[in-house]
């Protein structure tokens, strides 16, 4: 265990306080957000409602042989790096700086999402926050309130990460068994007062570019379950590796089917066609099926608990991400600082933290550019970590799963990249993605003339 061999060294390591029912929440809680309330619209609208739930099953099981090579890995190295330290072990150095940086961006990418999604939940709840408007970005207002709602969640969680694991893990259980509670409860009620009937149109295009409309958004909705890698170092003591590979697989059997639920149960509960104009158009279709408000604070209560514990799985595993790239020396060797009294990456938690807040200024314009560039993001790390177990010559049954596992990745990436393929990547989209590698680029040759300069 990497936990072992720093502790022989006499290095400050990362508590070891997680176990197995941690890691399905880490897992899931990291990929079910708010976008099956923030975005009902946008996937209706891209492949109504079977679309809806085609794109989202076929996406959820193309990941579970993924899953499965993600699975192995983390129990042969349970290392906080994930991709990177799987890369490594195969591939160039630069190879696994791209990797880790580009999975920094699917993790890190969530938190600012989620500082804005929260300022325009509580806009909904209480219409007097959408007032007092500072600018506009890409024609969408950025309001006062919002932001100091945004900031303070945000605080409020990096206070959280820098305290200790066992803190932010136990927030993690409730908000996400919360969340499911609640989800069962406005589903099951809901769905009494719903008809067949309004289901149709079944898809907006046709059959198959519904269904690929929907696919491409599948990876940012469904990252996630690999966060399980970045806090294997966290694993209590008496923890058995096999509860790596069962937290993985829980956390995406249960995305699946919790995506593919509420997108039917929306499509089932009011005529979906009217509503794709609504703002929060789940709530908006269970209050008019039910005649009754407090479903909307019920589905709204489920949403604040399901943003919490996204943003709070997205922040553990950036911050993981980054402080172990830090103590590979693939980024400026302080963000691998560990706090001694809280045993926690206290320096990157920090860095997160600041990025998150500042990031969040950009409003609402990012929520629906995010996605994609996280959908490729997510992708390439996928496709990286399958293609560093292929390489390790596993089992021919396992290099064959890999090697799936690779192609699907790929894929992935292709239907967003390629020009002509509907929903592929706009200027904007292009833009994110190249500020990112640019700015990686930067920090990977600062640090190479740092240690350069060390050494001579």
């Amino acid at each position: 265990m990497v936990n072992d061999i720093a502790q022989e060294n006499g290095l400050i390591t990362l508590a070891r306080k997680l176990r197995v029912v941690d890691y399905f929440t880490l897992g899931w809680g990291t990929m079910v957000g708010v976008g099956w309330l923030v975005l009902m619209d946008d996937w209706l609208l891209r492949g109504g409602p079977l679309g809806g739930v085609l794109g989202f099953a076929i996406g959820g099981a193309l990941l579970l042989p993924i899953g499965y090579v993600y699975g192995q890995l983390v129990m042969a190295m349970p290392d906080a790096a994930g991709e990177v330290a799987y890369t490594a072990k195969v591939f160039p150095r630069s190879v696994s700086f791209a990797t880790g940086w580009m999975m920094i961006l699917a993790y890190f990418i969530v938190c600012p999402w989620e500082a804005v999604a929260v300022g325009r939940i509580a806009g909904y709840i209480f219409p007097a926050l959408d007032s007092m408007e500072l600018y506009r970005i890409a024609g969408r207002p950025v309001y006062l309130p919002h932001v100091i709602i945004g900031l303070g969640l945000t605080a409020l969680l990096t206070v959280l990460n820098y305290r200790g694991i066992r803190l932010s893990a136990t927030f993690q259980n409730w908000t996400a068994f919360g969340t499911l509670a609640l989800f069962v409860v406005f589903v099951a009620f809901g769905v009494g007062k719903g008809s067949p009937r309004n289901f149709p149109p079944l898809f907006t295009h046709s059959g198959f570019v519904s269904v690929l409309l929907v696919l491409q958004i599948v990876p940012y909705f469904m990252t996630g379950y690999e966060s399980v890698a970045k806090a294997a170092e966290e694993a209590s003591p008496d923890f058995r590796a096999r509860g790596f590979f069962k937290a993985i697989w829980m956390a995406i059997i249960v995305g699946i089917l919790f995506y593919t639920i509420v997108i039917a149960a929306v499509g089932y509960v009011a005529p979906w066609r009217e509503l794709t104009n609504e703002k929060f158009m789940t709530a908006v279709a269970f209050e008019r099926a039910t005649g009754s408000r407090w479903i909307v604070s019920l589905i709204l209560a489920a949403a604040l608990l399901s943003l919490f514990k996204v943003f709070n799985g997205n922040f553990i595993a950036a911050s993981r991400l980054f402080f172990a790239m830090g103590r590979r020396g693939l980024v400026d060797a302080r963000v691998a600082q560990v706090h001694p009294q809280n045993q926690t990456p206290s320096v990157a938690v920090v860095c997160v933290g600041l990025a998150t807040a500042a990031c969040m200024f950009l409003g609402d314009a990012i929520l629906v550019p995010i996605t994609e560039v996280g959908s490729v993001a997510s992708a390439a790390g996928w496709l990286a970590a399958c293609a560093a177990y292929y390489r390790m010559g596993p089992a021919p049954r396992e290099r064959l799963v890999a090697a799936i596992g690779a192609t699907i990745g790929l894929l992935m990436i292709l239907m967003k990249v390629v020009p002509g393929v509907p929903g592929h990547f706009s200027a904007y989209e292009w833009l994110a993605l190249g500020i990112w590698v640019g700015l990686g680029i930067v920090l990977r040759r600062r640090e190479a003339v740092f240690q350069s300069a060390n050494v001579h």
